[in-house]
This record gives structure tokens, sequence and C-alpha cells, in this order.
């Protein structure tokens, strides 16, 4: 499991940060802006999760898996307003999309950060089933 994934953010922002150094023209480089708003988010650095993800969204417009990211962010923040906009695009891209989803597909972190992700979707609107 990744630093990202096991409650370690310092770990993977470091890890992140040097991928983006070394790799600085990569044409995926929206994914360790996306990997970055997790690592913030998971660190409750709120703001700098959305800072990355807009960042990550800005370069790939359709990156669905940092969407939640940020609304996430959002939610935890009390910007209901953009994090509910977030859902909404989640949602348009990938229909269903709901809290017992996100469950599902990120059971593979560590429960602190689990919790950290589901509470901020909540909060953002994403629908329980």
């Amino acid at each position: 499991m990744g630093p990202g994934f096991s409650n370690c953010p310092a770990l993977a922002i470091e890890a992140l940060q040097r991928a983006m150094r070394l790799s600085p023209l990569d044409p995926q480089r929206w994914m360790f802006e996306g990997g970055l708003a997790l690592a913030h988010l998971n660190a409750g650095r709120y703001e700098e999760a959305v800072e990355w993800a807009d960042r990550a969204l800005q370069e790939n417009t359709r990156a669905m898996a940092v969407l939640p990211f940020k609304a996430a962010a959002c939610g935890q923040l009390g910007r209901t307003e953009e994090g509910r906009e977030c859902v909404r695009r989640l949602r348009e891209l990938v229909p269903g999309s709901t809290v017992a989803s996100a469950k599902e597909s990120h059971g593979f972190v560590s429960p602190e950060v689990l919790a950290i992700y589901i509470e901020g979707l909540r909060k953002a609107g994403l629908p329980e089933e």
C-alpha cells in the first residue's frame, strides 16, 4: 500500500513532488496533482487539496478520479456549492456514484483515510445509495 493510501501524507507528498520534478513535462502530470490533492486531504489541509485538485482538473477536465477528492475537501471546508458541483460532475461522468460505491472502491485505504474521504463526500452531498 502506497503512502497516500496508508495515512502517511507527508511521505506521499514528498514522493509525488519528487516525481513531478523528475518528469516536469509528463503528459500525465494531472495524476501526480490528483495524488497531491488526496495526500493533502488526508493531512487535513483541505485548501491545498482543492488547489491541487483544481490543477489536475485544469489539465484533465474528465479526471473522474480527482473529482471526489475535491468534493471531499470542499465538504470538509463547508464549501457546499462547490462540493455539490463536483458531485454533480462526478455523477455525470460515473452515473450511480454514491457513498456506498466510494467506500467499496476505496476499501484498500486505511480506515483513517477512508473516514476523512467519506465524511467530506457526505458533506458535499454525495447520496448514500
